[in-house]
């Protein structure tokens, strides 16, 4: 299966440039630089949980769902992207969003689970895998996809996650956290949905409060009496 293009390929790239300089020259050193660097170990923005693994309960001929806590354990904003090797079955809420530093999200993932060829039950046979890359952005952006289209350069791979099935009728420490957090998800999801709270009667001038309701009603009233005095 094909996997994703990946910005790991660039220190080769890298490293073979560095190579290929004269010796001793400028264009060396500068090389050695990038090349040093680009073997440095890449500073996470994101903590992720679970860290490396993506648990689906394994029902053949269903969508199933799993889910993963994405943190924003840097001190800037920080922008998030999906990425799958299987799109046409997998898909991700959100599939991006950017967070604010000690920010995090509960994001669902679903996937179909393709009937098992022999009646095997390859609980941990997937090849299908997510990759989540991140960016450092300014401020609270609005995410947009573009985002890491604009910046290749600077994009992170935060982690490859490996696609493993659980029994969906053996409990699990595994599968009780699943449910939990798909819970969590759920309760975020309804939250937003819900129209901002009323804050009570509006409160006009120096304590002067209007029932919106009570003023619609004696205007209604008015209106009758007057109505009744003309008919008279």
């Amino acid at each position: 299966m094909p996997l994703w293009g990946s910005a790991a390929s660039a220190p080769l790239a890298a490293e073979g440039d560095a190579a290929r300089a004269p010796s001793g020259s400028a264009a060396a050193g500068g090389g050695g630089v990038k090349v040093i660097r680009s073997l440095l170990p890449t500073r996470r923005r994101l903590r992720l949980d679970p860290p490396a693994k993506l648990y689906f309960p394994y029902e053949p001929g269903k969508q199933v769902r799993s889910a993963v806590r994405i943190k924003n354990i840097s001190k800037s904003h920080a922008a998030f992207k999906f990425q799958t090797t299987a799109p046409k079955s997998c898909f991700m809420r959100p599939p991006g969003g950017v967070l604010a530093p000690g920010e995090s999200i509960i994001a669902t993932v679903f996937k179909f689970v393709e009937h098992p060829e022999n009646n095997e039950k390859p609980l941990d046979k997937c090849k299908v895998k997510f990759k989540i890359v991140s960016l450092k952005v300014k401020g609270p952006v609005e995410y947009v996809p573009e985002l890491f289209d604009e910046q290749k350069d600077l994009v992170a791979v935060e982690q490859i996650l490996r696609v493993v099935f659980l029994d969906a009728e053996r409990p699990s420490p595994q599968m009780d956290k699943l449910k939990r957090q798909l819970a969590e998800a759920e309760a975020a999801l309804e939250a937003r949905k819900k129209p901002p709270e009323d804050n009570g009667p509006r409160i006009v001038g120096e304590g002067l409060v209007i029932d919106e309701w009570k003023e619609r009603r004696e205007r209604y009233l008015a209106r009758q009496q007057i109505e009744g005095v003309d008919s008279v």
